[in-house]
This record gives C-alpha cells, sequence and structure tokens, in this order.
C-alpha cells in the first residue's frame, strides 16, 4: 500500500495580510495590513488573525480568519472594514504561490470598540479555502 505524501498547510494570514496590503493599496486605502496590533498603533490599520478552522479535504485548508480594522472614527473604521471585506472577494485564485479556491464569510461586520483603548474598530470573519504542499 503507497502512502500518501505529507501535505503541508500554507500560512493563511501571510497569503491574506499580502493580498489585502496590496489590494488597499491599488485601491488608494495603502494602510498597515499585520498580524499582531503595532506599538505604536497607527491611526488606521488592519489586523488579520486566524481563530481556528478545519482541513476541508486532504490537500486542502478551510481557516477562519478574523479581519480587524481600526480608524480614527466609527465611520472611517466601518469604511476601512467594509473595503477590506469587498477586496476580499477577489483573493481566489494564486496568491504568492498559493491556490485560494474562495471565501465565505462566516460573520458580517459588526461594531467593536477596542477593548483596551476604546478606539474605533470593526470586525468580520471568513473562511478562506485554500490548498496544500506536498513535502
Amino acid at each position: 500500500m503507497a502512502s500518501r505524501p505529507a501535505i503541508v498547510m500554507p500560512d493563511a494570514v501571510a497569503v491574506v495580510t499580502g493580498f489585502l496590503r496590496a489590494a488597499l493599496k491599488a485601491s488608494g486605502r495603502p494602510v498597515p495590513v499585520v498580524s499582531r496590533v503595532p506599538n505604536p498603533r497607527p491611526p488606521e490599520f488592519v489586523r488579520v488573525q486566524r481563530i481556528g478552522g478545519v482541513r476541508q479535504t486532504p490537500v486542502s485548508d478551510r481557516p477562519r480568519l478574523d479581519i480587524h480594522a481600526w480608524a480614527e472614527t466609527e465611520s472611517a473604521a466601518h469604511d476601512l472594514a467594509a473595503l477590506s471585506r469587498a477586496l476580499l472577494d477577489q483573493i481566489p485564485g494564486v496568491r504568492d504561490g498559493v491556490t485560494v479556491y474562495g471565501v465565505s464569510e462566516v460573520g458580517g461586520p459588526m461594531w467593536l470598540p477596542d477593548d483596551q483603548t476604546s478606539a474605533p474598530r470593526y470586525a468580520f470573519a471568513v473562511e478562506i479555502h485554500m490548498r496544500g504542499r506536498a513535502l
């Protein structure tokens, strides 16, 4: 019986932060897109954080990601989250060598002021279906 090759799943946060950084810049909104809250905090930024997810198939992953958008006003935070949400619809394809099959929203935008600073923030959650690579 032949064994299957080991499959390594991609770093979904790295793929999505890279995609969003470039897409936001191309849309005229060049804000930092990071995996951790920067110190010091810029006035506007987007954070992508993996909060779970499951292996979709033996060769693909379906990570669940929280996307948080901070800005100086509630309206600006909403608009940055809305733009990020719209841009993520364009992620299917090959991104940094990773095949991305699709994106599904699992939690729509919600007002979520920063619990430490009360800074304006909106958040939403997605699942991204992406292919792993054989070792």
